[in-house]
Parts: structure tokens; sequence; C-alpha cells
């Protein structure tokens, strides 16, 4: 598949046109200025893989020897890991304190297919932590690292969708949905956890057995013009593009995303074990970004237990993606996902421009052990999911405070899928500047304290009448 951009370059010089357009109008965020890392290795001495007996073919597996010049690197001072032009397999590898490790244009690196060159590690995956699969590109409890390049890392991981796909069915048929994630360990293709100044930039990453680059329990995180290519070797599921979970002072630029499921995706953890952790996602700046296929250009949640706070989105844009800006949570998830600025983007021919659900995918998102299941034999993890929120309140998330500014959103299916509840309306939502086509409104209900300025909404005329509750929804759409 081919990513030609040259017709979208109309685009980017229409989100400068609407981002100067709109500049007298968008609140200053000082704190944005701030996000990014603030280091990168300095030192420039090469350590090639080659020389520790790396091989360059489709079937050696080299995690060994990539390992041993990463480390040798570490312990010289830091410097450059680097490649020969090639093809090169490897599993579970880890970039430490002062490396960088890069992955040249003319270098594959390719993912092994066999479990058992990813060791446990303790992480957390989908809110949840656990014993899982170390990512096959780790940076972990490293400072000033990076991994850069203009070369191609494909994990080739459909070994970790068929045997996904496999006990999702069994599972199904059980009353197992709900932990069926959990138990098949996928392994995600670069994981970045208890980090500080780590840069992410330039790679093509392809074909990721679960989600693509997570940044877990980490600060001053930048990614950096890297492309996602997910959608090449089949329909991989939990693909994510990038996931910010659970971190801080976080800089998303100049990244092309192709994948499966949420593009862009910002989590705080799950659940009682997610308010038990208690980390927020904040101050995460994610601009100049395009999302081609997906389930979310921006989706905040469903992880929201830790809360999700002071998020800038803006100069973005979205091509057949299934939503734009998307909110998902449910009654046992607690967190506030609040100061939120969705801005100067460009949205077509998505499914839904606004997606804003407080009770999303029930199925998943609530856990229940069948009959037949002796509690006391079941996997810890199992326990933690079935851990109940209490007192029950405390499990209630809310949505208050976006700002929603200059946006375009052409084509679409729908304009809203947002749904609050009476305990926990979504509260103070401020739309400007914007305009939206689409064949049908869909629904707004539970809200509270919506404000219009300057927003145009055109539907076609045969749509059905939409489901709308709150007065201010009402007399917007008189």
């Amino acid at each position: 598949m081919l990513y030609d951009i040259a017709p979208l370059k109309k685009v980017w010089v229409f989100l400068a046109f609407i981002s100067l357009q709109a500049a007298a109008q968008t609140p200053k965020l000082d704190w944005a200025t701030k996000t990014g890392a603030k280091s990168f290795p300095s030192v420039k001495k090469e350590f090639s893989v080659n020389d520790f007996g790396a091989v360059s073919d489709t079937t050696t597996v080299n995690t060994a020897a990539i390992q041993k010049a990463i480390d040798e690197c570490a312990a010289k001072g830091g410097g450059i890991v680097t490649f020969k032009p090639g093809t090169y397999v490897s599993g579970s590898i880890f970039i430490k304190s002062g490396v960088q490790l890069r992955i040249d244009k003319g270098v594959l690196l390719l993912g092994s297919q066999n479990f058992n060159d990813y060791p446990d590690i303790d992480t957390r995956v989908a809110g949840l932590e656990m014993k899982w699969p170390a990512a096959l590109i780790n940076m972990i409890g490293v400072k000033n690292a990076a991994l850069t390049g203009k070369g191609t890392v494909n994990a080739r991981g459909k070994f970790c969708w068929d045997l996904y796909w496999k006990t999702r069915k069994e599972y199904d048929a059980k009353g197992l949905r709900w932990i069926v994630d959990y138990d098949v360990k996928r392994v995600r293709t670069v994981l970045v956890q208890n980090a500080t100044d780590v840069s992410v930039k330039e790679l093509t990453f392809k074909n990721a057995g679960f989600w693509t680059v997570q940044l877990l329990y980490s600060t001053q995180i930048t990614v950096d013009g890297i492309v996602i290519k997910n959608n090449e070797d089949g329909s991989g599921p939990s693909t994510d593009g990038v996931d910010v979970d659970s971190s801080t002072w976080v800089l998303i630029q100049n990244c092309d995303i192709d994948c499966n499921d949420d593009n862009f995706c910002l989590k705080a953890g799950r659940d009682w074990d997610g308010l038990r952790v208690n980390k927020p996602t904040a101050y995460v700046v994610i601009r100049k970004c395009l999302a081609r296929r997906g389930a979310g250009l921006v989706t905040l949640g469903s992880e929201t237990s830790g809360g999700i706070h002071h998020i800038l989105a803006t100069d973005l844009y979205a091509k057949n993606t299934d939503n734009g800006l998307r909110v998902k949570s449910a009654f046992t998830r607690g967190g506030t996902v609040e100061e939120i600025y969705f801005q100067n983007s460009v949205l077509d021919s998505v499914r839904t421009v606004f997606q804003f659900n407080l009770n999303w995918y029930p199925a998943y998102s609530y856990s229940e052990l069948p009959k037949g299941y002796n509690y006391d034999s079941i996997p810890p993890h199992w326990k933690s999911m079935l851990q109940k929120v209490t007192p029950a309140e405390k499990g209630i998330p809310s949505a208050k405070n976006f700002y929603i500014n200059n946006i375009k959103a052409n084509n679409c299916r729908q304009a809203f899928d947002a749904v609050g509840y009476p305990q926990s309306t979504l509260k103070n939502f401020v739309f400007s500047n914007t305009a939206v086509t689409a064949a049908v409104l869909g629904t707004m209900e539970y809200t509270e304290g919506w404000k219009y300025n300057n927003f145009t909404i055109g539907v076609s005329k045969a749509a059905p009448p939409p489901k709308v509750t709150g007065k201010e929804n009402e007399e917007r759409l008189k």
C-alpha cells in the first residue's frame, strides 16, 4: 500500500489558514510550550550491531547481538547503536539511558513471531497492571534515550491476531468477553515506561501485534514524524497508533497513523486497579498529524480512572476515520476528563464527528464471573478485574470543560453520539467557529451547559429526527 501525501498538501495549507483565522479566539495555553523531551542523547560514537554478531537475513533471531551493542554503548557512556543496511529479526530489546537506537533507511527490523522471544515484565495493559510480554522495543526506567531513523519496523503481528480471534470465539461463548483481551498477551511494538526525556522519531511501524507505541508512567516524551501502517497485513485487533497512558508533558507531532483501533489515545487506568494507581494523563499536545483509518482521531478513554486533563489537539486531519473527537468510559471506571482543547482541524468522511459516551461497550466494560467458575482458582488479573469499586459512586466518570474551535467536518455519517447519564452529565462543552455536514444529527442526551458560537450543521432532509435533550441543544436545533 502506497502512502502518498501529495494530495494532502492543500489540506495542510487550509489548516494553516484556519489556524491563523482562529488565533485571536484561541486561549493562550502556556503549559503547551513545556511539553516534549527536554534532552536528547548527545554522544555521537557509533556501535554497530553487526560488530556484535547481528546477521542480516529473515530467519536469524538477533536479539542477543542487538542487546549486546546497546549494553556496550550504555556502558561506554552512551552513543548511537546502528545497523548496516539489511533485514534483521529480533525479539524484545531494551534501550538504555544515553543510548540512541537508530534504524536507518535501508534497514528493516522484523519482529520475531515466537512468543518466547518476548519475556514477561511488570507493566500495564488496557488499564490493568499485570505480567505481560515486553514490547519489541522497550525503554523502561530510562532517562535521555531515543529511538530514531528513517527505516522500518515490521512487528509481523499476525501471530498475535490469530491467537486473539481464536480465543475470542471461545471466550465469547462462555460469557468471558471482558477478560479475553487480558488473557491473550499480544505484543506491543514500542513501550516507553517509567521514563523521562525520551524521543521516538521518524520511523515507520507496521503490523503491530497489539498497541504500536505506548507511553506509560512517563514524562517529557516526544513522538515526532512517525508513520504507522497497521492495515497492510489484515485486520489486526486493538492495533492502536499512539497510546499516552498515565503520562505527562507529552508532545506528539507530524505523525501519520493508519490502524485498526484508536489513532491517538489518552488513557489513565481501569476500574478498581486504575483508581488504586491513580495516575493521570495530563499536559499533552497532539499537533500536525494525520489519521487515516482507525477508531478515533483523538480518543479519551476508555481507561479514565486516574483522570485526563489539559489536552491540546490542534491542526489535525482525519480521513475515513471512525470518530473525530471521542470520549469513552464506564460506570465502574471513575476519573474526570476535563480541560480538553480540540481546534483547527479538518475531518473528512468520518463516521461520527463527536462521540462522547460514558457507558461505552458494556460487554467489554463490565466484568462478571459466569457460573461454574471457582473464584479461588482464577488468575490474579481476573480477580483484579472483578474487584468492585466501593463506594459505587466512585466509579462514576465525568467529562467537562471541552473547548472545540475551528473544526470543519464534511461528508460524515452523523454529527453527534453524545450520551452522559443523570448522575454525570456532559458538562460545559463549548463549540465555536465550527461547521459540520452529516447524514444525521444523531444523539445528544444528558448534557449540561453546552454553548454554540458560530456553529453550523447541515444534515440530510431525509434524515430521521435526532434524539436530543437539554434546553440549549433543543434551542440550537430549532
